[in-house]
């Protein structure tokens, strides 16, 4: 390129096509070494390039950086022909040199003369002029952003300084923090000793406090009996002084012929005195005396008074003769009581004194038995340590057997080997028999030291046999070798864990396990018959479970194993294994005839009744025993299934498929039982059931007893075996609480799944026959919800016969309710309820364009508030996001932008609910962190959309395209994990009516039970 451009004429003098093939050959170095703001200027001068162009250089959004610039401006530039491609060269000899030198091959200058005339002299100093300016003012810049920075590493040498003295202080402080933790620990220690000093005396005062409440109950009962002794003196000595009474006053009524005597020989004086009197007034007066006819009158007068008052003594003579005969009643009344009184508490001391006589005994009999208790725990130590004595001394006589064996093995290849030295110098005689004999020592196998062959003989496929057990068995045997079969005697370890073990057998197992009765079954397992039913089974723990099933389903198919030899091997009886999960190996042919089962996921499945002499009584299978898991892989590969939190329905079903050798994990826990029980026959529950479900479809209750069941309830199912009749009993809830009162059956999963299936079906019927109802004329009858079967739903199909493949065994709790193969559609969805603590819940509306129009005037309400978007940083963005505070994005045109969590909190932390924008999607982001957003759902029509229509306007929207968004998020309603509030078209006229319903159905919707439903599908 230098040799075609070495003079400014000759570049001038270039054709269009050579100067843009000479830049198109530098094209790329162009792009990105020029700066397009800095040439337009000169360029815009020059005339090649006009405003518009140059706007849309510098400012198009579409050229996102400077490269796509500067090669639209080549290709505007190119449009202009040769002027441009000599005008945007000029400017590079201003602006960029080094480019200019690269593409013409000249070094540039500020000679006038070289410029090819597209502008003016003085145009050109101008452009010169500015461009010597912006050069200046870049300058400076430059020299600030240089000032800038030497002051901010002077700044950041300080903080540097500063963090030093600081790490030097920290670093103090780390060593007084060891030292305080040093500390703290000694008082920690300190604070444990004073807390177990604390307890003790607790312990000391709750036990006093206890004597102090029997001494004040003892004294309570003392003063009653004081209290009752106290009215019994009291009614004695009323009793008394009414008698003593009644006899003082009998006796003067004895002297004198009848009571009131004296009164009456008195009352007869003072009548004999009146009737003198009376006499006297009465004769005749003499005929010279004067008359007294006022003292007659007073005489009379007297005579009257006096007869109404003898009148009125004999009144209160008869009346005090009736009260005397009625106190000698109530006397003799009251002396009867008295004696039966006295009776009765000579019977009540007797029998205190009796009872006390029985309280004593039965305290010398208890005291008795402790005495009988601690002699058997005692006798039982000796025992044990016995046992332990002879283990040793017999695991040192099996070491001697060992060395003897070694010794016969020995023997006999010497005596193989003369054999066949004798064979070889005979050979016309036949050789006699070799057996094989592995290289090096024979390993002794405990159960064949016990009992060894009689013969003497050791045939090799004996011992192969016997090093293929033993090396099978002799990595997990040694740790426990008290029952195992290497000729290593057992540790101490094992002598206590076998001490401790056999603390928890019973008797009969414990007396099985006994050197006697080892000896015993050992002597008599030679005779025995293969299907011994005591050596029929085994128990086993869980960890050792996988290693031995092979060889548990062997000896149950096959029955007793016995040797070619005859030699016998017996096997270890069943134990009662100290953990709190034990796992029992039987034969569990037709199970559910030897057992009966009841409870559900809420309680477990207990046991409730075994038939006896079946092999579950054997395996000393009660009631009250808890089955937590079925294994039947030794004979159905993959089912194995865990029954914890299972139904009463799946839990029948799977143990009705067990019809052979099986494998029971179980647990005693009586307390659950028992409550059970108490509650089944108080008729409280029905049984051990207990989840909540969302209906996805309508059903109709026809048959008797069946409750009728609509889309989108919410039921209460309590039991999934009811009565056996293949029905689930379930209660419908009320929208405020968890209590239903309406209650009745609903059809199982797998029957609701086949009306589901016919009622899609039915609807497919109608739809293509008839016109497409309009949305909410009528009440929903389905909802779809569909699951994919490789992923394990919260609901799935249960047994049913036992034709599903319950091979899952490690599921979530609470997700075991049915069996685990799904089918596609889900007629019931398992939900939960949510109480949220008070504060407003966010309000969502579907579809998302009426929640636009209804949030731009809610928001001016109280109570109501629009909630922003952040724009995070790519920081920021990864802390929200890997601490799951990311809700949902939403774009703009500025860039993207978040809804968080802590918008949303800041928003209810100032009891306001606010108003999102936001698709359905992010609902469950939301109840992961226990937001519950209210679900408006306004459904659209025609007639609806008109009534929006000039908000719509507002927000740059149409009719259709409201019906559009209507039509598609009301399928999406299907997929939202919690119930939705629906608002009819018919019920609103205007927005300001809408505004007004929505208002009460966001306080409605605060008020009720939030229902979510467990788990993505």
């Amino acid at each position: 390129m230098g040799e075609l451009c070495r003079t400014e004429s000759s570049l001038t003098s270039l054709g269009e096509e050579e100067l843009w093939d000479m830049m198109d050959g530098h094209r790329h170095r162009i792009v990105r070494s020029v700066c397009p703001s800095r040439l337009t200027p000169y360029l815009r001068q020059a005339k090649v390039l006009g405003q518009l162009d140059e706007e849309e250089v510098l400012h198009s959004p579409q050229l996102t950086n400077t490269a796509m610039r500067v090669g639209h401006l080549l290709d505007l530039l190119r449009a202009r022909g040769k002027n441009g491609a000599v005008a945007f060269l000029e400017s590079l000899k201003f602006h960029n040199p080094d480019v200019y030198t690269l593409v013409t091959g000249l070094q540039p200058d500020v000679d006038f003369s070289s410029f090819s005339g597209l502008m003016e002299t003085s145009k050109l100093t101008a452009c010169l002029a500015g461009a010597i300016g912006s050069l200046q003012e870049e300058l400076s810049q430059e020299k600030g952003q240089k000032e800038a920075l030497l002051q901010r590493c002077r700044h950041l040498q300080e903080r540097l300084g500063l963090a030093e003295a600081r790490a030097e202080g920290l670093s103090q402080l780390e060593a007084d923090h060891g030292r305080m933790r040093r500390e703290v620990s000694t008082h920690f220690h300190e604070v444990l000793k004073l807390k177990d000093e604390l307890l003790g005396l607790s312990l000391r005062y709750s036990s006093a406090l206890q004597e102090k409440e029997l001494a004040a109950s003892r004294c309570r009962g003392l003063q009653e009996e004081l209290y009752l002794v106290k009215q019994e003196l009291q009614r004695e000595q009323l009793s008394s002084s009414c008698e003593r009474e009644f006899r003082e006053r009998s006796l003067p009524t004895a002297g004198s012929p009848e009571p009131g005597g004296e009164e009456l020989a008195r009352l007869k004086t003072e009548n004999q005195r009146l009737r003198s009197l009376t006499f006297s007034l009465v004769r005749p007066v003499p005929a010279g005396s004067p008359p007294q006819a006022a003292e007659k009158d007073i005489l009379e007068q007297n005579l009257d008074e006096a007869l109404e008052s003898k009148q009125e003594l004999v009144d209160r003579i008869h009346s005090l003769r009736e009260r005397a005969m009625d106190a000698e009643r109530q006397r003799k009344q009251y002396w009867e009581e008295k004696e039966q009184t006295l009776l009765q508490f000579q019977k009540a001391k007797v029998d205190c004194e009796i009872y006390k006589e029985k309280m004593s005994t039965l305290q010398s009999q208890v005291a008795e038995l402790q005495r009988e208790r601690d002699q058997a725990y005692s006798a039982r130590d000796g025992a044990q340590v016995e046992i332990s004595q002879n283990l040793t001394e017999k695991d040192a006589l099996r070491r001697k057997v060992f060395g003897l064996t070694h010794e016969l093995c020995e023997l006999r290849q010497q005596l193989h080997g003369l054999r066949a030295a004798a064979a070889h110098r005979q050979p016309e005689q036949e050789a006699g028999p070799r057996e094989p004999f592995p290289k090096g020592k024979q390993r002794l196998v405990r159960m064949f030291a016990i009992c060894p062959p009689e013969d003497g003989s050791c045939p090799g496929a004996m011992e192969a046999q016997l090093w293929s057990d033993l090396s099978a068995t002799s990595s997990r045997e040694l740790a426990d070798s008290f029952r195992s079969s290497s000729p290593l005697p057992p540790s101490q370890q094992s002598l206590c864990r076998r001490a401790t073990a056999e603390l928890w057998e019973e008797p009969w197992a414990f007396s099985s396990g006994s050197p006697e009765a080892l000896d015993a079954d050992l002597g008599g397992s030679v005779g025995a018959t293969a299907g011994d039913a005591d050596l029929d089974f085994e128990i086993v723990d869980r960890a050792d479970l996988a290693e031995s099933a092979e060889s548990s389903l062997q000896s149950f198919s096959g029955g007793l194993a016995v040797s070619a030899s005859s030699v016998p091997v017996r096997r270890r009886p069943a134990r009662k294994v100290s953990s709190p999960v034990t796992v029992l190996a039987f034969q569990g042919r037709a199970l559910l005839e030897q057992i009966t089962v009841i409870g559900g996921n809420l309680t477990g499945i207990f046991i409730h009744r075994v038939t006896p002499g079946s092999a579950a009584d054997q395996m000393a299978l009660r009631p009250g025993t808890q089955i937590m898991m079925v294994d039947c892989e030794a004979t159905e590969p993959m089912f194995k299934a865990v029954l914890e939190d299972t139904t009463l329905e799946q839990a029948l079903g799977l143990l009705r498929r067990v019809s052979g050798f099986c494998c029971l994990s179980v647990k005693m826990n009586v307390e659950g039982y028992r409550k059970l029980v108490q509650d089944l026959e108080a008729r409280v529950v029905t049984s051990g059931d207990s989840f909540y479900i969302r209906a996805n479809l309508a059903v109709e209750g026809r048959a008797e007893g069946a409750l009728q069941v609509r889309c989108n309830d919410v039921l209460h199912v309590t039991d999934t075996a009811f009565q056996g009749r293949g029905c689930w009993h379930a209660r419908r809830l009320g929208p405020y609480s968890t209590a239903g009162a309406e209650r009745g059956t609903i059809p199982t999963y797998s029957q609701a799944q086949r009306l589901l299936v016919s009622l899609l079906q039915d609807l497919a019927q109608q739809t293509a026959g008839a016109r497409k109802p309009s949305p909410g004329s009528a009440q929903k009858l389905v909802r779809v919800v569909s699951t994919d079967k490789a992923k394990a739903g919260p609901l799935c199909l249960p047994l049913e016969g036992g034709q599903s493949d319950p091979s899952r065994v490690e599921d979530p709790p609470g997700t075991r309710f049915w069996a685990e193969s799904c089918f596609t559609l889900v007629p019931y969805t398992l939900v939960h309820p949510h109480r949220p603590a008070g504060r407003p819940r966010p309000v969502l509306f579907v579809p998302r364009l009426v929640g636009r129009v209804l949030s731009e005037k809610l928001g001016l309400l109280p109570g109501f508030k629009k909630c922003p978007a952040e724009t995070l940083s790519q920081e920021e963005y990864t802390a929200l996001s890997q601490r799951g505070d990311i809700v949902q994005e939403r774009g703009a045109a500025a860039g993207r932008r978040w809804l968080t969590r802590r918008t949303l909190e800041a928003l209810m932390g100032k009891n306001t609910h606010a108003l999102l924008d936001m698709g359905l999607d992010g609902v469950r982001a939301l109840h992961g962190m226990d937001i519950f957003p209210i679900i408006i759902h306004v459904v659209i029509n025609e007639k609806a959309a008109r009534k929006l229509r000039k908000a719509l306007q507002r927000l740059g929207s149409s009719e259709e395209q409201l019906l559009e968004a209507g039509r598609q998020e009301e399928g999406e309603l299907d997929t939202a994990p919690c119930l939705y509030c629906s608002l009819a078209p018919d019920g609103w006229s205007d927005q300001d009516a809408l505004l007004g319903l929505v208002r009460l159905a966001v306080a409605d919707e605060q008020k009720k039970v939030v229902w979510t439903e467990q788990g993505p599908r």
